[in-house]
């Protein structure tokens, strides 16, 4: 006996992932996920694009990732060139650039140790993406 695929409408969908169904439709879209569809074009997922969905919430809702951020993650999962989450669960502490204790002591040095850290920080950003 052939074994079928559990397959979810837009609706159960939407509700296992706790999003309305634009959400769905729209990120249907951004990440080019093609839904089967009925003949009378109803959109049908499987368990598959369940798993997909739940990695792009997670992405956008848990992990604070944009669109732009999460495709990239998404294609370096897919590659196999970074083990899975791995720019996902990278967390970058940022340290305050140092302030003054007088508002009105702002020296050129203390300017560019703030430059400094600044550009510290910029490093690593570029490092996650």
């Amino acid at each position: 006996m052939k074994m079928r695929k559990k397959q979810f409408r837009i609706g159960e969908l939407a509700t296992k992932l706790g999003v309305e169904r634009f959400v769905i439709r729209f990120w249907e879209k951004e990440f080019n996920i093609n839904s089967y569809r009925s003949q009378g074009g109803q959109r049908f997922y499987d368990e598959r694009d369940e798993k997909k969905f739940f990695r792009i919430k997670e992405l956008l809702y848990d992990k604070g990732f944009t669109i732009s951020g999460a495709k990239k993650q998404l294609t370096l999962e897919k590659d196999k060139h970074y083990p899975a989450s791995v720019i996902a669960h990278e967390q970058t502490k940022f340290e305050p650039a140092h302030v003054n204790k007088s508002p009105h002591d702002t020296t050129v040095e203390s300017l560019e140790e703030q430059i400094m850290v600044l550009q510290k920080q910029l490093l690593k950003l570029r490092e996650l993406l």
